[in-house]
């Protein structure tokens, strides 16, 4: 049941992302790559007065990279940058099998994306996107 449901979530948000296309924005970007894999995003945010007001992605990769950003960004938009670090946090905890199901709750859909811990080769995948928000959200705290 759980695989079929995390087969699903994968394969709508990979097939009709919400948040696939350019978003125009100047500075507010990250470009992320998995090399090992060829996985290749850039995410950009419209954020104001701290709060994650729009989102999107543009990139190549496999099913797995492109629906955790998609995912993701459904997650964060119209939070506070603080409630984007944390759930990033628990994304990256779930993923190493260490968030508490509470915590995994939490992240709706993405936490479909906790079979991920048991295929090593895609692990890198799932968290591509997570990686480049952190990266960016530090970004954008080194400006302020």
């Amino acid at each position: 049941m759980q695989n079929s449901f995390y087969r699903e979530i994968i394969n709508d948000h990979n097939l009709y992302p919400a948040h696939k296309h350019e978003l125009g924005c100047s500075g507010c970007e990250h470009r992320g790559i998995n090399p090992s894999c060829g996985d290749d995003i850039t995410l950009k945010l419209q954020i104001e007065d701290g709060v994650i007001k729009d989102g999107a992605y543009i990139g190549d990769g496999c099913a797995i990279s492109q629906a955790s950003a998609d995912i993701m960004l459904d997650l964060i938009i119209g939070k506070s940058k603080e409630e984007a670090i944390r759930l990033t946090d628990i994304f990256l905890r779930m993923i190493k099998g260490e968030a508490t199901e509470e915590e995994i709750e939490e992240l709706e859909e993405a936490g479909a994306l906790t079979d991920v811990s048991h295929m090593p080769a895609r692990v890198k995948c799932a968290v591509l996107a997570w990686h480049t928000l952190e990266q960016l959200l530090h970004e954008q705290e080194g400006e302020t």
